[in-house]
C-alpha cells in the first residue's frame, strides 16, 4: 500500500471556526442561544438581512476574542476592521458574510503541544471576528428531496482560528484540536462541541517530497464532526494524494468533503480565492480600536491555562495522567482544586486522595451524566471532603464509603450524618469479640471452603474472608478479620 512515509512530507493547516458563549448574537439583541429554540424564531431585521437596518458591534464577543488572542500568545491590534465577504448561498440572506480581512483583531501566536513525540509548537496565523451563517436542513418525501433554511444560528458571534501549516500528521492535527477545545473551555469562551457544531473544523492538507520546502497544492476537507473524523480524513487524503502524485497526476486546489459510512473524501468544488470574495470594508460598522487598558484588563482576567494547570498538578504529586486529565475541563480542574483545599491539614496525602476520588467514584457520576457540568455535581468539596477524612481516619471501610457516597448522592446528607444514622462506623479491635463471633460463624458454615483450606488451597482463605466482609456489609477491619481468621483456622489444622 503506498503510504506518505516513503516519498513525501504531509503539510496540514487547521481552520477552526468557534461559537463564542454570549447573550446575543454578534450584531443584534437577538438570543445567541438557539438550541431546542423553533426554526426561525431568534431573528429580527438585522440578522434577517432586511434593507436598511444597521449593525452594532457586540461587547463582549470582542472581550472573548482578545481573550482568545491573548491565550493563543497573539498581538492583539488596537485598530482592525470588518469587511464584507461576498457569495451567494442560500444560508446567506445578504449575500454576504460580515467577516475580517486584512486586519484582524489577533495575529502571529502560536499553540504549545503535548505529543507521544515530545513538545511541539503550531503557529497561528490570525483569530478573527465574524458572524455565523443560517442553518439548511434538508428534508426527504414522497415527492423528493428539499432544504429549509432556519435563521435562528444566523448572526452568532463565531471566531476562526486559523493555524500555520506546522502540522506533519493527522495524530498532531488531532492533537492541536484538542488542545485548542480545552483551552476555549477553560477560559469560558465557547462549549467547544464538534457534535453540536459550536466548534468546527476545515483541514488544509498538501504533500511535497521531502527536503523540498515550497508547499504543494493543499486540498481543503470539510464535513467533520469529531476528532476521530478529522484524524480519519487526514489519514485517507494523504494516502490518496501520494498516490496520485506517485502516478504522475497533478492535485487540484479544491474543496473535498468527507463520507463518514464510505470512509473517503469527495470533490465538492474548486477552491475560492480571497479574490473571490470580493472583499471591501463594511459601511456600516465603524473600524474597532482596542485601548492598552482594554486589553490588559482581559489579560487580568484569563484564568490558569491548561498546560501550566496540569503542570501546577503534576507538582503537588500527581502523575501525568491525573494531571492531564483533571486539567482537561474549567469545572472538573475547580473542583479538585477546591477538594485538595478542603483537604489541607487534614491528610498529607490531599492531592493524591483528592485524584483518586476524581478519578474514581466522581468520574463515574460524570460518565453517567453526560451534558452536565461538574458544577451541577451535587455533592460540594467539603462534603466530599469530610467522606475522604473519615476513610483515612478509619472510622469507615473504602467499601462503606462508596456506600455512603451513594447516600450522600441520593439523600442529600452529609457524610457523618450517614454514618451516624445507619449505623455505618468500622468494626475494629473494640469489636473484637463480636468480630471473632462472625467469624467462627462463617467457617461453621462453610465446610467446603474449610476442606478446601485445610487441602492447602489458598482462594480458600479469600472466600471466608469475602463472605465476613458480607455479613458485616463491609464494616469490618479488612486486615484485622484477616487476622482473626487465620488464627482460627490455624487451630483447627
Amino acid at each position: 500500500m503506498v503510504t506518505t512515509l516513503d516519498q513525501f512530507e504531509t503539510v496540514i493547516g487547521l481552520e477552526v471556526h468557534v461559537q463564542l458563549i454570549t447573550n446575543s448574537k454578534m450584531f443584534c439583541s437577538c438570543s445567541a442561544d438557539y438550541s431546542g429554540a423553533e426554526p426561525n424564531t431568534h431573528v429580527c431585521p438585522v440578522c434577517l438581512g432586511l434593507p436598511g437596518v444597521l449593525p452594532v458591534i457586540n461587547e463582549e464577543a470582542i472581550r472573548l476574542i482578545v481573550a482568545i488572542g491573548l491565550s493563543l500568545n497573539c498581538k492583539v491590534s488596537d485598530f482592525s476592521k470588518f469587511d464584507r465577504k461576498n457569495y451567494l448561498y442560500p444560508d446567506l440572506m445578504k449575500g454576504y458574510q460580515v467577516s475580517q480581512f486584512d486586519l484582524p483583531i489577533c495575529e502571529n501566536g502560536w499553540q504549545d503541544l503535548e505529543i507521544d513525540e515530545g513538545l511541539f509548537r503550531c503557529g497561528i496565523t490570525r483569530v478573527h471576528m465574524e458572524e455565523d451563517t443560517a442553518r439548511l436542513l434538508h428534508r426527504k418525501n414522497a415527492g423528493g428531496s428539499y432544504s429549509l433554511v432556519d435563521i435562528n444560528r444566523s448572526g452568532v458571534p463565531l471566531v476562526e482560528i486559523v493555524s500555520e501549516p506546522d502540522m506533519r500528521s493527522p495524530e498532531q492535527a488531532r492533537a492541536y484540536l484538542i488542545s485548542l477545545r480545552q483551552l476555549l473551555r477553560m477560559i469560558g469562551a465557547s462549549n467547544a462541541n464538534m457534535e453540536e457544531g459550536n466548534f468546527r473544523c476545515d483541514a488544509n492538507i498538501s504533500l511535497r517530497p521531502f527536503g523540498e520546502t515550497e508547499l504543494g497544492t493543499k486540498v481543503e476537507i470539510k464535513n467533520m464532526n469529531s476528532f476521530r473524523s478529522v484524524y480519519d480524513a487526514l489519514c485517507f487524503e494523504q494516502v490518496r494524494q501520494a498516490k496520485a502524485l506517485i502516478e504522475g497526476e497533478n492535485i487540484v486546489q479544491e474543496t473535498r468533503g468527507w463520507n463518514q459510512e464510505k470512509g473517503i473524501t469527495i470533490s465538492q468544488r474548486v477552491k475560492e480565492e480571497a479574490n473571490d470574495y470580493r472583499y471591501f470594508p463594511e459601511p456600516d460598522l465603524p473600524p474597532l480600536t482596542l485601548s492598552n487598558d482594554f486589553v490588559e484588563n482581559i489579560r487580568s482576567e484569563i484564568p490558569e491555562l491548561p498546560s501550566a494547570k496540569k503542570q501546577r498538578f503534576v507538582s503537588l504529586g500527581l502523575n501525568e495522567f491525573e494531571a492531564g486529565t483533571l486539567s482537561e475541563d474549567r469545572s472538573r480542574a475547580n473542583y479538585f482544586d477546591n477538594l485538595v483545599e478542603s483537604l489541607e491539614g487534614k491528610s498529607e496525602r490531599a492531592p493524591k486522595l483528592a485524584a483518586n476520588w476524581m478519578l474514581g467514584e466522581v468520574a463515574r457520576w460524570d460518565n453517567e451524566h453526560v451534558g452536565k457540568e461538574l458544577s451541577e455535581f451535587p455533592i460540594k468539596a467539603d462534603s466530599l471532603a469530610e467522606l475522604i477524612v473519615l476513610t483515612e481516619e478509619g472510622v469507615i471501610t473504602n467499601a462503606v464509603a462508596k456506600q455512603v457516597f451513594e447516600k450522600m448522592l441520593s439523600d442529600g446528607l452529609g457524610a457523618k450524618q450517614i454514618v451516624e444514622k445507619d449505623g455505618l462506623a468500622q468494626l475494629g479491635e473494640e469489636a473484637g469479640d463480636e468480630l471473632v463471633a462472625i467469624v467462627r460463624s462463617v467457617i461453621n458454615d462453610n465446610d467446603k471452603a474449610l476442606a478446601d483450606y485445610l487441602a492447602g488451597k489458598s482462594s480458600a482463605l479469600k472466600f471466608l474472608l469475602g463472605q465476613v466482609m458480607r455479613q458485616t456489609k463491609g464494616r469490618a477491619d479488612h486486615a484485622l478479620v484477616q487476622s482473626l481468621l487465620e488464627a482460627e483456622l490455624e487451630a483447627l489444622e
